[in-house]
C-alpha cells in the first residue's frame, strides 16, 4: 500500500513515521474523533507514537478544511465512508482508535471489515464510550436548541470555554456539533457476530457519558482479549493523559500479533 491510494480527504497524517505496510510490518493506527471534533485533535498521539507506528485520523465532513461539505446524521453513513477511505490499508495489520462518538464508528468500521473483508482489526482502542449494547433512554441533546449543544459542550469540557463564548465560532462549529449529536443519540447497536480482535476500553473515572459497568461491557462485544483501563479525569480525561495512554496503545500493538489478511 502506497500513501498515495489513501483518500486524502477523510485521512490525515500529522507525523513522518515507520513506512513499511504489510502483514509483517507494525500496525497502523487510525483514530477517529469525537462529536464535533477533528482529526487535529490526535495530533499529540501520533506524536508520542511516531517512532513506533504510523497514526492516521479521519476529518469528517462538516469541520475544519471539509466545512463546506454536508454533515453525516447516522453513525452507519460515517462508518461506510471511513470504511470505504480505509480500506487501502487493510492488506496489512490495522488498528483502530476512537474516543466518545468515534468509538462507535470505529467499532461500525471494525464489523464492515469482517463482514466485508473478513478481517479483524489488529486491536480496537475504545475510549469515553459505553459499549454498543448499552442505551440510554434520555439523551436528546440533539434536539434541543442551539444553548443546549453549547452548554453539554461546556459541561463535557471538550472546547476551551474561551471559544464557546465567541459566536461567530459557534455558529460555524453548531451545524457539524449538531449533525454528530444527532447521530450518536439516534444510534441503536444491531446484534451480529462478535469481534475477535483485542479489545481495549479506556474511560474516566468521572466521565458522565460512561460508567464503569457501561464501559466494561465492551468484553461482550469480543471474542478476543478483553481490558479496561481507569485513568483519573471526566470525559475528557485524555487531555491529561496522553503520553499513558500512547503506552497502552504501544504495549498493546506491540505484543499483539495481528489476524492476517485472508
Amino acid at each position: 500500500m502506497t500513501e498515495t491510494l489513501l483518500d486524502d480527504v477523510w485521512v490525515r497524517r500529522y507525523h513522518d513515521g515507520p513506512g513499511a505496510h504489510g502483514p509483517g510490518g507494525p500496525a497502523t493506527l487510525v483514530c477517529f474523533p469525537h462529536a464535533g471534533g477533528s482529526a487535529s485533535y490526535f495530533s499529540t498521539l501520533s506524536g508520542l507514537l511516531r517512532t513506533s507506528h504510523r497514526v492516521l485520523a479521519l476529518q469528517y465532513p462538516g469541520r475544519q478544511d471539509r466545512l463546506r461539505e454536508r454533515c453525516l446524521s447516522t453513525i452507519d453513513e460515517l462508518a461506510d465512508e471511513a470504511f470505504t477511505a480505509l480500506e487501502p490499508l487493510m492488506g496489512g495489520p490495522v488498528a483502530l482508535f476512537g474516543h466518545s462518538m468515534g468509538a462507535m464508528i470505529a467499532f461500525e468500521v471494525a464489523t464492515r471489515m469482517k463482514r466485508r473483508r473478513g478481517l479483524d482489526p489488529a486491536a480496537l482502542f475504545v475510549s469515553g464510550r459505553r459499549a454498543p449494547s448499552r442505551d440510554r433512554d434520555d439523551e436528546i441533546v440533539h434536539l434541543g436548541g442551539d444553548s443546549a449543544l453549547v452548554a453539554e459542550m461546556k459541561r463535557l469540557s471538550g472546547t476551551d470555554a474561551r471559544v464557546l463564548d465567541d459566536p461567530e465560532v459557534v455558529e460555524m462549529i453548531l451545524p457539524a456539533l449538531r449533525s454528530d449529536y444527532r447521530a450518536v443519540e439516534t444510534y441503536r447497536y444491531r446484534p451480529g457476530p462478535r469481534l475477535g480482535c483485542p479489545t481495549i476500553a479506556l474511560t474516566g473515572d468521572d466521565d458522565p457519558k460512561a460508567g464503569a459497568d457501561e464501559v466494561d461491557a465492551w468484553r461482550e462485544h469480543t471474542s478476543g482479549e478483553f481490558r479496561m483501563h481507569v485513568f483519573p479525569g471526566g470525559h475528557f480525561y485524555l487531555k491529561e493523559h496522553w503520553t499513558a495512554v500512547a503506552d497502552v496503545i504501544a504495549g498493546q500493538l506491540g505484543r499483539a500479533r495481528p489476524d492476517q489478511p485472508r
